[in-house]
């Protein structure tokens, strides 16, 4: 949990001084200071955690049912891989938000209020209790069930309000 908390806050801290460099060139009259800004600001929106919570749970299925030791190799290959790009993707966003509220954009927090931001937090939430859910049977199946659904969802559902 600290590794990850130190992960988000460096990235969000690097992010936000990259995207205060862009916006005190772009300030300064420079074009490509905006086009810095523009590439930091459109790196990752909150519609790109829904494919990655599709196949982050479909992993996490896979460790559901899969015998230790294959498990062990989806977790390591693929479910923490997509955990820390969830983590990164989401500290970039802040980092992002951050600098620009710093710069006199009093709107940009507003972007955060987006409830696909969710699936962050659901992600993070089945890969910090993905231990527990291994070790009880009936934890193990409904979990199964869980990701199963939160899968065919991500995958399927539309997701429009």
């Amino acid at each position: 949990m600290s590794r990850t908390l130190t992960s988000f806050a460096l990235v969000a801290v690097l992010t936000g001084l990259l995207m205060a460099l862009c916006l005190a060139v772009a300030r300064h009259g420079y074009p490509f200071g905006a086009l810095g800004a523009k590439r930091l600001d459109e790196i990752a929106n909150a519609a790109t955690f829904i494919p990655l919570a599709a196949i982050y749970f479909f992993s996490a299925m896979l460790m559901m049912l899969l015998p230790i030791r294959a498990a062990g190799m989806v977790l390591k290959n693929a479910a923490d891989p997509l955990f820390w790009t969830v983590v990164i993707l989401f500290a970039t966003i802040v980092g992002t938000v951050a600098a620009q509220w710093a710069f006199g954009q009093r709107q940009a927090p507003w972007v955060l209020w987006n409830w696909r931001f969710l699936f962050v937090a659901v992600v993070a939430a089945g890969h910090l209790c993905i231990n527990e859910f291994r070790r009880n049977i009936l934890l193990r199946s409904l979990a199964v069930v869980a990701f199963t659904a939160a899968t065919l969802a991500c995958l399927f559902w539309t997701f429009s309000l």
